[in-house]
């Protein structure tokens, strides 16, 4: 007889030991599984929000200049300021101001003569079409540009001098059908009054508007605005394409040199607008063979001054 206590062991049984076991092991995959599917979602999700985003960003810059911040750039430009010379007035301002909105979203060809108090105020109205800065000063033009990347602008020499528009006008009227014409390709222009040494593609650009407002002209040493506004009579005349008409601007028409060469080669029948100092005129393209800047002789409005009369 075995006096021994005997004792039941009780196992689990195997099947459902590994159920048991497996059991967290499954729930951790469904749940990485379920993180893994989630990111990958979001992931290629945002890959495509990216590009749609960017597009939407890309047609806002594109937009109209918002009228609050044209306002604010005028106010700016215009409001509590003391007039000096060869800064301009609100009006004036206004005025060019106008035209540059004519263009609509897609902005303006704007060429500039003179880096000025305004420069950064026309860069900045048509800042979806393309301005361009011409000026007299080459360490000017290059410090220009260092302080304002965004800025194209180029320094041209000019040869002529206020003292000598007479000889000038002279010069012009003589060669009025071959190097001074009114429609050209003034890059191989010898007319002493066209500016040829601009960047070739410059040529090719159709302007929509153009502001002389330079260089200087105040003493008879300065180079005056002869040129510049011959210049932008020829653009405006020989415009590869665009618009059929050219909003150009003249400051300080005022001056004998700038009143008598924009009533030469701009036209005073082209005469729309005169605001303070700026004349604004409104030039069309002619026919390649025309030799004459004005439909009509125009005589000096100063019976006192030189006439420069067309012929």
């Amino acid at each position: 007889m075995k006096t021994g206590a005997k004792f039941i062991v009780l196992h689990p049984s195997p099947h459902k030991h590994g159920v048991t076991a497996a059991s967290p092991r499954i729930l951790l995959l469904l749940l990485v599984s379920f993180f893994t599917f989630a990111f990958a979602l979001t992931f290629f999700s945002g890959r495509d929000a990216v590009p749609a985003a960017g597009a939407a960003a890309a047609a806002a810059a594109k937009a109209e200049l918002p009228k609050p911040v044209l306002e604010a750039l005028l106010h700016y430009a215009t409001v509590n300021t003391t007039l000096v010379s060869g800064r301009m007035s609100p009006a004036e301002v206004n005025s060019i101001s106008a035209a540059l909105r004519r263009c609509g979203g897609s902005g303006c060809n704007f060429l500039v003569f003179g880096l000025t108090h305004e420069t950064l105020l026309w860069h900045s109205l048509n800042y979806n079409g393309r301005t361009v800065f011409v000026d007299d000063g080459s360490y000017r033009v290059s410090k220009f540009e260092e302080d304002h990347p965004e800025i194209e602008a180029y320094d041209v020499q000019f040869t002529t001098k206020v003292s000598e528009l007479p000889d000038l006008m002279a010069h012009a009227k003589e060669l009025r059908k071959t190097e001074c014409r009114p429609v050209q390709n003034l890059l191989f222009s010898d007319c002493k009054l066209a500016i040829n040494d601009l960047p070739n593609q410059l040529y090719d650009v159709a302007w929509d508007v153009i502001l002389v407002d330079g260089p200087h002209g105040y003493f008879p040493s300065d180079p005056g605005r002869m040129s510049a506004i011959f210049t932008a009579g020829v653009l405006a005349r020989s415009k590869p394409g665009g618009a059929a008409q050219t909003h150009v601007f003249v400051h300080e028409i005022d001056r004998e040199a700038e009143r008598v060469c924009s009533e030469k080669f701009l036209c005073k029948g082209n005469l729309v607008e005169s605001v303070d100092s700026l004349g604004h005129f409104v030039v069309a393209k002619m026919e390649a063979k025309s030799y004459k800047f004005c439909n009509k002789p125009e005589s000096s409005s100063s019976s006192s001054s030189p006439s420069y009369a067309n012929e």
